[in-house]
C-alpha cells in the first residue's frame, strides 16, 4: 500500500504534519522531476509556466491537490483542469494528510470469488447446485431466523490502516432474507477476533467497506440466511478501498446496472485534444483496469473501461440496460471534450476486442483498433468441446449466460448477435486496424468474416495476420497494435506520442 507523493512550496509537510508509514514523501522547494510518477502531489506555491507544463504531462489525474489561498496563473488553470485537480482548504491540511492521503496508494487489486470457492454451511436441507462458475444456487428453507447459508474458503488478508470494499451479486425469489457478516481475526489464529461486521440488505444495495484500525489479521466472509425460496448468489468481489476517491484508479467511476452488475470507467481528459482513445481491457482475473500506463504514454485523452463478471469477464456483454449504461459511458465522455465520433479509436485486445467491436457498431468511431479479434462468441464456447477443450472454460458460461443453454440453437444465437449488430452500422470511411492469428484456436474465421462482412461498404481494412494460435504470440501483436496505434495519432491526428 505504498504511496509516492510529491510536495512543491516553501515548507516540509512531512516534517510538520502526521503521516502514514507507507507514504514515501518526495519534498523539492524547486521543481526537479525526471520521468518519476507520483501518486499524489500537493503544490503549495504559485509555479512558472514550465513546471505547470510538466506537472500537467506527468501528474496522475485525480490526485494533484492545491491548497485554496494559493493564487492560480493562466497555465496552473489548465494544469488543474488537464489533472482534475481539486483545491483544499489550508486548515484542512494536517487531517486531510493524515486520513485521506492513504485513499491514494499506488497500486490497486481487486479479486472475485467465485461460486466454486462457496461452501455450503452444514444443516442445509434443502436443493444445491452449480451452474459452471456463472452461480450458486440453493432451494429450501432457510429456517426462521438468521443462520449461516454458505461462506466462502480461503481468508482475505487485511492490513492495519487498510479498507476494502466487498460487493455481492445475488439474487432472492420468494421470502429470503440475507445478511453479509465478516470476521477478522488476529493474524495467526483461528480463534481470535479482533472484529465483526454484518451487513444487511439495505446496506448491500452498495458497496460495503470494512475498515481495519487495529493489526494486521485476515478476514472470514459468510453468508446468512432466512426464510423460504431460491438464492443465487454469483460473486463476493473484494476490493483495496479508496473510500470514495475512486474505483481502483483516484477518479475511477463504477456504474452498476439494476441487476447488480458492473462497469468500471477511467476518463483522463490529458490535453482536451482529439483524439479520445478507448481502451477495453482484456481478459483478467485481477480486477481493475488494464493499459493505464500503455494509453498514458499516448499523451491523448483516453477512457479505460472494465468489468468483473465472470471468470476474467463477460466480454461486456447484457442485457438492455447494461449494453446501454455501457454505450453512455463512451457518449458521455465524447461530451465532456467535444468530441465527435470521427474523433473517437475504440480498442482491444483479445477479450476487449469484443468491447470495441460491438460497442463500436453503436457509436460508429472513425478508427477501431484490435489485436486477436473475437467476434463469433458461440463457436468460442463450441470449440471447447473438441477443439480446444479446457483451453477456455470461461467461454461456456459467456454463452449460458446469456441463453441458458448450450446446444448448436444458443451458439447460432450468440454468433447472430454480433452480426446484426454489425452490420446494421454504416460503416462508410471508417477504418480498421487488426490484427489477427493466422492459427487462433478461440474465433478462427473472426479475420475473414469481418472482412466479407465489411466488403464493398466503404471501410478502409489494415490487416496483420501471425502463425500461431490465439495466445501463441501476444508480444508480437501487441508490437503491431501500438505501432498501428501510433501511425493514426501521427498521420491523422497529428501528433508524436512516445
Amino acid at each position: 500500500m505504498n504511496i509516492r507523493a510529491l510536495q512543491l512550496g516553501p515548507i516540509d509537510y512531512s516534517r510538520r504534519f502526521e503521516l502514514t508509514l507507507d507514504t514515501e514523501w518526495n519534498y523539492e522547494p524547486e521543481l526537479n522531476m525526471s520521468d518519476a510518477e507520483y501518486d499524489f502531489a500537493l503544490i503549495d506555491r504559485v509555479l512558472t509556466d514550465r513546471e505547470a507544463d510538466i506537472l500537467a504531462r506527468t501528474v496522475r489525474a485525480y490526485s494533484l491537490f492545491i491548497p485554496d489561498d494559493i493564487a492560480l496563473t493562466e497555465r496552473m488553470e489548465y494544469m488543474m483542469r488537464s489533472r482534475c485537480g481539486r483545491k483544499i482548504a489550508r486548515e484542512e491540511l494536517p487531517s486531510f494528510l493524515k486520513e485521506q492521503l492513504p485513499d491514494y496508494f499506488g497500486r490497486p487489486y481487486g479479486e472475485k470469488y467465485d461460486p466454486h470457492t462457496a461452501a455450503v454451511a452444514p444443516g442445509f436441507q434443502g436443493r444445491v447446485y452449480w451452474n459452471g462458475f456463472t452461480q450458486i444456487v440453493m432451494e429450501g428453507d432457510f429456517g426462521d431466523h438468521m443462520k449461516q447459508a454458505l461462506y466462502w474458503r480461503g481468508n482475505i488478508p487485511v492490513e492495519a490502516g487498510q479498507a476494502i470494499d466487498f460487493w455481492l451479486e445475488y439474487e432472492t425469489e420468494g421470502d429470503i432474507g440475507i445478511e453479509l457478516q465478516i470476521v477478522q481475526f488476529v493474524s495467526g489464529s483461528v480463534a481470535s477476533i479482533q472484529k465483526a461486521w454484518t451487513f444487511d440488505e439495505e446496506a448491500l444495495r452498495q458497496p460495503v467497506t470494512i475498515e481495519n484500525s487495529k493489526k494486521d489479521g485476515p478476514v472470514f466472509v459468510s453468508l446468512n440466511a432466512r426464510g423460504k425460496g431460491t438464492l443465487r448468489v454469483t460473486a463476493l468481489h473484494d476490493r483495496y478501498s479508496r473510500r470514495g476517491a475512486g474505483s481502483f484508479l483516484p477518479g475511477g467511476r463504477r456504474i452498476v446496472a439494476g441487476n447488480r452488475e458492473e462497469i468500471f470507467a477511467y476518463l483522463d481528459p490529458a490535453d482536451f485534444k482529439p483524439p479520445l482513445c478507448v481502451y477495453f481491457s482484456g481478459y483478467k482475473t485481477m480486477e481493475g483496469f488494464e493499459g493505464y500506463h500503455m494509453m498514458r504514454r499516448m499523451g491523448t485523452p483516453f477512457l479505460l473501461i472494465s468489468e468483473a463478471r465472470l471468470e476474467g469477464g463477460d466480454f461486456y456483454l447484457g442485457d438492455e440496460e447494461y449494453e446501454t449504461c455501457l454505450k453512455n459511458v463512451i457518449e458521455k465522455a465524447m461530451h465532456e471534450l467535444g468530441f465527435t465520433p470521427d474523433q473517437v479509436i475504440l480498442s482491444g485486445l483479445s477479450m476487449g476486442t469484443f468491447g470495441a467491436l460491438y460497442y463500436g457498431s453503436m457509436i460508429r468511431p472513425g478508427y477501431i483498433l484490435v489485436g486477436k479479434p473475437l467476434v463469433n462468441l458461440g463457436s468460442m464456447a463450441r470449440a471447447e468441446r473438441i477443439e480446444r477443450p479446457g483451453g477456455f472454460p470461461t467461454s461456456l458460461d459467456v454463452l449460458w449466460k446469456q441463453y441458458r443453454r448450450l446446444d448448436q440453437a444458443a451458439v447460432d444465437q450468440m454468433n447472430q448477435r454480433f452480426w446484426d449488430t454489425f452490420d446494421r452500422t454504416d460503416w462508410t470511411g471508417r477504418s480498421f486496424y487488426i490484427a489477427y492469428m493466422i492459427e487462433d484456436d478461440y474465433d478462427a474465421a473472426a479475420y475473414q468474416e469481418l472482412l466479407s462482412h465489411m466488403q464493398g461498404r466503404g471501410a478502409k481494412v489494415i490487416g496483420k495476420g501471425l502463425h500461431g494460435r490465439h495466445n501463441d504470440d501476444t508480444s508480437g501483436i501487441v508490437t503491431w497494435f501500438l505501432r498501428q496505434y501510433r501511425r493514426v495519432l501521427r498521420d491523422d491526428f497529428g501528433r508524436n506520442p512516445a
